[in-house]
């Protein structure tokens, strides 16, 4: 990674898609949004982002949907992706499940929505910065 990292955010909500845009322009990262699967495939292709954060229950394509594109398209499969969800279950040793599955099915984990912004932004940032090692 050089430069600005890239984030492509990937979700039908646009209110959540400014807000986390703007957060994460703020401390420095490029962002660009996707308002459904099918357009953020085709976004992933030509940008290459360093990550991909993929809302999982999205109309039409699925965040599993598009993460099997991804996945199958040389272009796209080595693209990091996190699964973005307002899924969760507060038993800690479901989100050790929930964890797994994403991982089983090729994202690099997931984040729940309604966890705290700046705590999300850590999540991402270290993420980043440990990959690039």
């Amino acid at each position: 990674m050089t430069g600005q990292p890239l984030i492509l955010l990937i979700d039908d909500e646009p209110n959540f898609l400014e807000i986390f845009k703007t957060k994460f322009s703020a401390i420095g990262f490029g962002v660009e949004t996707a308002l459904n699967g099918e357009e953020g495939i085709k976004k992933a292709k030509a940008l290459k982002p360093d990550l991909i954060l993929l809302d999982m229950k999205m109309p039409g394509l699925s965040g599993a949907d598009v993460l099997i594109k991804l996945r199958d398209d040389k272009a796209t499969k080595g693209i990091k992706v996190m699964f973005l969800t307002n899924l969760g279950d507060p038993r800690p040793e479901m989100n050790e499940v929930s964890e797994r599955i994403s991982i089983e099915v090729g994202a690099h984990g997931y984040i729940r929505k309604t966890d705290d912004l700046d705590s999300i932004v850590e999540r991402v940032k270290d993420f980043l910065l440990e990959k690039k090692q």
